[in-house]
């Protein structure tokens, strides 16, 4: 069965505009840099007292405490902006705030603090630091979207090759909520399996993640691979997939964008979740969101037919959609026309859902009787031949594809499923931070003659609108 998120507490209900502007300005403007044990600065996201010089370990509050009302629906081509942010004039950084602070505290003792050695520059004032506009070169530019465009850059600190996320602010409008979004997700995540946020810098004109760079995303890499990938090949990019989602899952966040455009594919087969700007943390499950997520041939059917009340169930659908597109070579529900072609697609493979297959499908929004043609449940493999010749792939992604959102396998389930049997034992006590890569006799078999080496060229950086790649 699919995940359930636990309810917490009840959210205080925030009633005036003004106190909503307030608390996401004042999260944004919170946003501290530490850098960490491998060089580059790690978001630090704290709530700090210039009078009192006190970190707090508090975290931004999940932005679903915004009451519905004042939600801002999620566009899927370019990144949405915050009407109730303040100003981007008046979004400050306390980095030097922070130094203050340690300064202080390392005066009264005598000593001078660990934290400072490790924010003070190695050699001059004018050297490179993290956290500076002039700490990156600009390489190349990878693509653009409506407010946002990546680069590929390098870091002039200690010379690594980074992906540079340029969100372009406007004065009146502020800072974009996905943006803020992105950033406190992130900064908690550390996983082999998600990209890591390096760095971000903040001026009047542009905010920018410093994402770690990866060469090229599954999209781009099943286009170098038709017809379908390597089988071995697929059930090592799934197994990275799902062990990324039992993470964020165990967090209670959910994705909300899964495509293969959003999986990042490193030079040596490693997979990564990326674009984190429509995902959100679920801390009640009675709050409802915006079914305007998920690429529409990666959406499920309880979204299309208008549903808004989901947990982690949401994200499996996009997997059992990507996994089919692994092994057979071609989407698995490619809508040419509307969200009505795209349900039709499914129901013609998996069935019309009724009240017995599917409780409470009659209560959804979108759902009428004399809407569809009433189709009978097929076996997958008659819709995906491929899925036959693979030990239990057809009986895995059946347990994805479940049109009532509460049959859905989750992804820590899915881990334990038969179709991993033949891997590692090792791989199931990897620490997160560990590569799959490192358990011998895990790799990527060669496709088609050519080495992921040389069919990785560019990233899915290019697609850099509100998802842009990281």
């Amino acid at each position: 069965m699919c995940d359930l998120l636990p309810a917490s507490q009840p959210v205080e209900k925030i009633g005036k505009m003004k106190k909503l502007r307030r608390t996401l300005s004042e999260s944004f403007r919170s946003i501290a840099f530490k850098k960490d044990d491998g060089g580059f600065d790690e978001i630090c996201v704290t709530k700090m007292s210039t009078r009192s010089c006190q970190g707090s370990d508090s975290v931004i509050k999940p932005l679903d405490t915004i009451p519905e009302d004042k939600k801002v629906r999620v566009q899927r081509t370019q990144s949405g902006f915050d009407p109730f942010e303040k100003p981007a004039s008046q979004v400050k950084r306390v980095h030097s705030e922070n130094n203050a602070c340690i300064n202080a505290k390392s005066s009264s003792s005598g000593k001078e603090s660990p934290k400072l050695r490790r924010h003070s520059s190695p050699s001059s004032p004018t050297s490179p630091k993290f956290g500076k506009a002039d700490s990156y070169e600009k390489l190349e530019k990878l693509g653009e979207g409506s407010y946002a465009t990546v680069y590929k850059g390098k870091s002039k600190v200690n010379g690594k090759l980074v992906a540079l996320k340029v969100i372009r602010l406007q004065e009146e409008e502020g800072t974009p909520f996905t943006a803020i979004r992105e950033a406190s997700l992130l900064k908690g995540l550390k996983h082999a399996n998600i990209v890591l946020l390096h760095d971000i810098i903040h001026t009047k004109e542009t905010l920018t993640l410093v994402f770690e760079y990866v060469h090229t995303d599954l999209c781009q890499y099943m286009d170098r691979h038709p017809g379908g990938l390597h089988p071995d090949n697929v059930k090592l990019f799934l197994y990275q997939l799902l062990r990324g989602l039992s993470y964020i899952h165990q967090r209670y966040i959910l994705h909300r964008d899964l495509k293969p455009q959003n999986l990042l594919i490193s030079d040596t087969g490693e997979l990564k979740l990326a674009d984190f700007g429509l995902a959100r943390a679920k801390s009640v499950p009675s709050h409802t969101y915006s079914n305007e997520v998920v690429t529409l041939w990666y959406r499920p059917p309880d979204v299309l037919l208008g549903s808004t009340d989901y947990s982690t169930c949401l994200d499996m659908w996009g997997v059992g959609c990507i996994f089919i597109e692994m092994i057979q070579g071609v989407a698995a529900f490619p809508g040419m026309k509307d969200i009505q072609d795209q349900l039709e697609r499914i129901f013609l493979v998996l069935g019309t859902p009724s009240e017995d297959t599917w409780p409470g499908v009659n209560s959804l929004p979108h759902f009428k009787h004399d809407r569809f043609t009433v189709y009978s449940a097929k076996k997958l493999r008659q819709a995906w031949n491929k899925l036959g010749y693979v030990d239990h792939a057809e009986e895995l992604a059946s347990r994805f594809l479940q049109c009532f959102p509460k049959n859905r396998l989750s992804a820590q389930a899915a881990l334990n499923h038969e179709y991993f049997s033949h891997l590692p034992p090792r791989l199931w006590e990897l620490q997160d931070m560990s590569s799959i890569f490192t358990v011998p006799n895990v790799k990527l078999q060669t496709e088609c003659g050519d080495s992921i080496q040389v069919c990785s060229r560019r990233n899915s950086h290019g697609k850099a609108s509100s998802g842009s790649k990281h």
